[in-house]
């Protein structure tokens, strides 16, 4: 346990770690920030997009505000992690395997193939699940513009910063450390694990702004890890989306079609649940399937083919490197 923690790969689960620690104590104070500034939005004396954010502030729950305050905190002890990194590098050689460097042209179609292949499994799935009951179409769907507007920046943004800190830093770190199954286990424990970094429905936090409410929310997050439900239905799919963006990753030796399934997903998951809602009472529940295309045994078993087709896919990008 100790050579861990003196490695690249246990100073990157020590930076996870301090970072919801952090965002624990932060996320109170961000919170009555927040809520300041979307009291005096309210009044209309601010300019346009301080009043957009004020008033993004004022509908904003605790666990929102917990979550930005987690990314902040991860971002703001990101150099900390790169000193420490320097350090171990010095009195260590290099080794695992190295991200390489890839023509535009491979790299465009690495990310189209990705997000055809993810985008389209995940939509193929909803379509099944709307055909069998488990969806229904909501009765005011989004227009494109607003789909558009509501989802590429989110599909842009969150895969190609995810992929560069999970699949590009953390699962690079522990490539140094250990053998490339385990590292991209170990890697995908960790993407699920903050991706669920949010409070079960209903929680209430009755004081948000006290100094101890972000540790109290914590508190909450951690117990829902203890239902098994949870684990089969929810936490078992992130955990495999992870394995898939890793192995991809060790396979080309480069984030690219990584960033493609990542991106596919997000559009396909988001785009489903803005024009899909699902039916509470439908036997397929809650193990078939959940409240979203995230969580069930059917979109569990959809992830499986897509994987099973992202296997041969990958065969014309990868190294010459096996996953061991």
């Amino acid at each position: 346990m100790k050579r861990f923690f003196q490695s690249e790969a246990g100073a990157a689960v020590l930076w996870v770690v301090s970072a919801v620690l952090l965002a624990a104590v932060v996320s109170p104070w961000l919170y009555q920030a927040g809520k300041w500034l979307g009291g005096v939005s309210a009044a209309g004396d601010l300019n346009a997009l301080a009043e957009w954010l004020g008033k993004s502030c004022r509908r904003a729950p605790f666990s929102r505000y917990f979550s930005r305050s987690l990314t902040i905190s991860a971002l703001l002890l990101l150099p900390l992690l790169f000193r420490r990194i320097r350090r171990i590098r010095a009195g260590a050689d290099a080794t695992g395997v190295a991200v390489r460097r890839v023509c535009w042209q491979s790299a465009l179609i690495q990310i189209a193939a990705g997000c055809v292949i993810a985008g389209g499994m995940l939509w193929a799935t909803g379509a099944a699940l709307e055909m069998l009951g488990a969806y229904v179409p909501k009765n005011k769907a989004p227009g494109i513009g607003k789909l558009a507007g509501g989802i590429l920046p989110t599909a842009i943004g969150a895969s190609l910063l995810e992929e560069w800190l999970f699949r590009g830093i953390l699962l690079g770190l522990w490539l140094k450390f250990t053998k490339p199954l385990a590292a991209c286990l170990g890697t995908s424990l960790v993407f699920a694990f903050v991706h669920f970094l949010q409070p079960p429905d209903g929680t209430v936090i009755a004081a948000p702004g006290a100094p101890l409410a972000g540790f109290e929310l914590l508190g909450k997050i951690l117990l829902h890890f203890t239902d098994p439900q949870f684990f089969l239905t929810d936490f078992a799919t992130l955990f495999v989306i992870g394995m898939m963006l890793a192995r991809a990753r060790v396979r080309t030796g480069a984030l690219w079609f990584s960033i493609g399934l990542h991106a596919g997903w997000i559009l396909a998951f988001k785009g489903f649940n803005l024009i899909y809602q699902s039916v509470p009472a439908h036997p397929l529940r809650p193990w078939g399937v959940g409240d979203t295309l995230r969580s069930g045994g059917v979109p569990l078993l959809a992830l499986g083919l897509t994987a099973v087709i992202c296997h041969f896919v990958l065969q014309r990008f990868e190294t010459k490197r096996a996953l061991g």
